[in-house]
């Protein structure tokens, strides 16, 4: 495989035996060959266990398990999206198909535009633009499709200021890159690539991140019909359509079905439904002070935002870090109790146990040793009183010559002895 792999375009999937993801993967994968087989497609579908060839792994920059990446040439793209059937094909297709794929007719960017919720296209001649366009392209081809096309193959409702130019067409329009207002290319297809407005899961908010936006989600329950989780989705969806041209480069916005991912994000338990606003940069998060009743009030609390006012919690300081750490200590610890209690005994039960044994014999032996200890001290300090004073009938002696002899003699004697001890 090391010497022949760049004959042919590969998809492959590094995995571990004992890794439990890899093994959940493993029947999707198998669904993955026998589709890209029956579809007709170049690219050759294999898994490889990373422990056993470490060495092929390592090459790779394999860190994780299972890692899917599609190899062409002397190229190896990263898959990071969702870990389904549809979603790893249509990412093997594109990766290994154009970089740029040229629009020849209407009739095929009509059809390519019914595919795509999201598509880039560059339209001129040769360029530094399209050079760019090229470079940038060969970096986020793992994530959205690029094309290219004449100025007469675009829909009549497309107006461009000059050309070249590179656009984005989504969200039922269309918007064209402007490098004074818009920055550098690569950022600004990279901020574009998304929808305005998504249906946000783990995976779509861990992409979101290499964005730098805020992404501001209506946490609601999907199958709960009620007014208030209607309204908040629907405030959420009017801002971002109504709003884009204030808020687009620094906001995404989106909604997500139950609070479980975000109550294990933020460390806190948020009531449904809710709004939050992320910054998945730094880990802070901001909550409205105040119900929010309708678009203004949304409008406005990004605004607070924006303008700091609005109060940021969480991020990644040292004590954030501490409750993080404990967080996950507890959070692990339940769930494996959830799961399997009988393991969860055992696994905690154990060590505890050992450890407490451990103590307990620790404290008993020092207590023991320091009783004995004392014993001998009082027994040595009995025995030089003993030694030091003589015996009883010497005592009662040396009381009856006190009592005989007079102060003076008393006196005398009594610095003889001293002199004498």
């Amino acid at each position: 495989f090391k010497e022949n792999r760049k004959d042919d375009i590969w998809l492959v999937d590094f995995y571990a035996p004992w890794c439990g993801h890899c093994k959940k993967l493993e029947p999707v994968w198998n669904e993955v060959g026998i589709e890209m087989k029956s579809m007709g497609s170049p690219v050759k579908v294999g898994k490889m266990d990373a422990t056993s060839h470490s060495s092929i792994a390592s090459e790779f920059g394999v860190r994780g398990y299972p890692t899917i990446k599609l190899l062409k040439g002397d190229l190896a793209y990263n898959y990071r999206g969702p870990r389904t059937k549809d979603d790893i094909v249509e990412f093997a297709n594109r990766v290994a198909g154009p970089l740029i794929r040229p629009l020849p007719s209407q009739h095929m960017f009509e059809h390519v535009q019914k595919r795509h919720r999201v598509l880039f296209v560059y339209v001129g001649g040769e360029s530094p633009l399209k050079e760019k366009y090229i470079e940038v392209a060969s970096e986020l081809i793992v994530y959205t499709y690029f094309f290219s096309a004449s100025e007469d193959v675009l829909p009549e409702y497309v107006t461009l200021p000059e050309l070249p130019a590179v656009l984005v067409f989504k969200d039922g329009t269309y918007f064209v890159y402007d490098e004074y207002e818009d920055g550098d290319l690569a950022s600004w297809i990279n901020r574009e690539r998304f929808q305005g407005y998504l249906d946000v899961d783990g995976f779509t908010l861990y992409e979101l991140g290499d964005t730098g936006k805020l992404v501001a989600i209506a946490v609601i329950d999907d199958k709960n019909s009620s007014a208030e989780h209607t309204r908040l989705k629907s405030i959420i969806q009017e801002v971002a359509r109504d709003y884009r041209d204030h808020f687009h480069r620094d906001f995404q916005f989106g909604h997500m079905d139950g609070n479980d991912y975000i109550n294990s994000l933020l460390m806190d338990d948020l009531t449904i439904p809710t709004i939050v606003v992320l910054n998945t940069s730094n880990q802070q998060y901001f909550l409205p002070e105040r119900q929010i009743e309708n678009t203004e009030d949304m409008v406005q609390f990004i605004n607070n935002i924006l303008d700091g006012t609005a109060e940021a919690q969480g991020g990644d300081g040292f004590l954030q870090r501490i409750k993080r750490i404990i967080y996950d200590a507890k959070s692990t610890v339940v769930s494996v109790f959830k799961s399997s209690p009988l393991l969860g005994c055992f696994l905690f039960g154990l060590p505890l146990g050992v450890i407490s044994i451990m103590c307990y014999g620790i404290c008993t032996a020092d207590t023991d040793g320091g009783l004995d200890e004392s014993e001998s001290l009082k027994r040595e300090n009995g025995d030089r009183e003993l030694t030091d004073e003589g015996s009883e009938e010497e005592q009662e002696e040396k009381k009856e010559k006190y009592t005989e002899l007079s102060d003076g003699e008393l006196k005398q004697k009594t610095i003889l002895e001293k002199k004498k001890d």
